[in-house]
């Protein structure tokens, strides 16, 4: 999830660039892979699962045969989609391999059928109109290019498929945001830092959620990409699940 070299002076810390660089993303959240499910756990205090188990009952509404997880880091959201779901084809997808290892590595231990494999968000290997639904969750904000990325995914889904994307939106205003904010920002980092040993990682978590579209806004590029959107807010605004159909 770094960027890519391409003969401009790139800044030392990913917190400091305003862009997506895929290289610098892909090379840190591979070195925080062996501990990211705890720290999830951990910084969210559980309350990202019941986010998560929101979004796979929007994702599984209509009954989806074939279901996409994208940016599905060590696959927790793709395998609850296919225990929810253990006659649909799941496909987990994501750009660091450590990821995916760690999660093959779970579904294997759980019994599921899932397959997983290294994908480019803005160049999906997958046919159009292929996936009946498709879950992006934590991950969307990390894309070096929002539209295109929106555009990928309306190709490869088909007409009447539900896309859900579960995000962190920038702290509302509300005395629960400041107090969020203060977390995101002083706490999260040391945490996170301390037990995965890369603290850069995770001043660039708090820095890319404050530059992540507000609600409205991403509900707005998802309907000029041609989806119907609808969202709804969880925990005092702190995650955003935006649901849109083809």
């Amino acid at each position: 999830m770094l960027p890519e070299r391409d003969g401009k002076t790139q800044p030392t810390t990913p917190e400091l660039s305003r862009e997506r660089d895929p290289q610098t993303v892909r090379a840190m959240f591979s070195q925080i892979a062996p501990r990211y499910d705890l720290l999830n756990r951990l910084l969210s205090a559980g309350v990202d699962q019941s986010w998560r188990r929101a979004t796979v009952r929007e994702a599984l509404k209509h009954g989806p045969k074939r279901v996409l997880d994208l940016a599905c880091g060590t696959g927790d959201l793709t395998l609850l989609l296919k225990k929810s779901a253990p006659e649909a084809e799941v496909v987990g997808a994501d750009f660091a391999l450590p990821m995916l290892e760690l999660a093959r590595a779970k579904a294997q231990k759980s019994g599921l059928q899932v397959r997983f494999q290294e994908a480019d968000a803005l160049e999906l290997d997958f046919p159009d109109a292929y996936f009946d639904a498709i879950t992006v969750a934590f991950g969307f904000r990390n894309f070096a290019d929002y539209e295109r990325a929106l555009a990928e995914l309306y190709r490869v889904l088909r007409p009447s498929g539900r896309l859900c994307i579960l995000e962190f939106p920038p702290p509302p205003k509300s005395g629960l945001g400041v107090l969020y904010r203060f977390y995101f920002t002083r706490v999260l980092p040391y945490i996170g830092g301390l037990i995965s040993g890369n603290a850069a990682a995770y001043r660039y978590l708090p820095a890319s959620v404050e530059r992540f579209p507000p609600p409205e806004a991403l509900r707005g590029m998802m309907e000029k990409a041609g989806f119907r959107v609808r969202y709804r807010l969880f925990t005092g605004g702190i995650a955003a699940l935006h649901v849109g159909e083809k």
